[in-house]
């Protein structure tokens, strides 16, 4: 009996670390292009512009997709982290609000 308690303690601990580790994880939701729209308003449309015609020299022409061919996961990594004369925005933006500002920037492209 005691091997089936054994077994069963076993069964239950993985479980309850297997619940754990899915309720620890960020659950990442569809990108909502209107709020992007909004944040791009707010943090981004000063550098690259309303349509995303760069508006200062040596930054990206999101309109004429430089930079956006690259996947979602890179360019989030380069918005957390900043780059040349763009600033970071891990600590500022969510992950969730960055992936809304991409989604919005790949509607610019012309």
């Amino acid at each position: 009996m005691s091997s089936g308690i054994t077994v069963m303690r076993r069964l239950m601990c993985a479980f309850g670390l297997f619940g754990l580790a899915v309720t620890s994880v960020d659950l990442v939701h569809a990108a909502d292009i209107i709020k992007g729209a909004q944040i791009y308003a707010m943090h981004c449309v000063s550098c690259h512009g309303p349509a995303g015609n760069s508006v200062m020299p040596g930054v990206p022409n999101l309109a004429r997709a430089e930079r956006m061919l690259q996947s979602d996961l890179a360019l989030l990594a380069t918005l957390r982290a900043g780059k040349n004369t763009m600033p970071g925005y891990a600590g500022i933006l969510t992950d969730q609000q960055i992936l809304d500002v991409i989604a919005y920037s790949r509607t610019l492209r012309r």
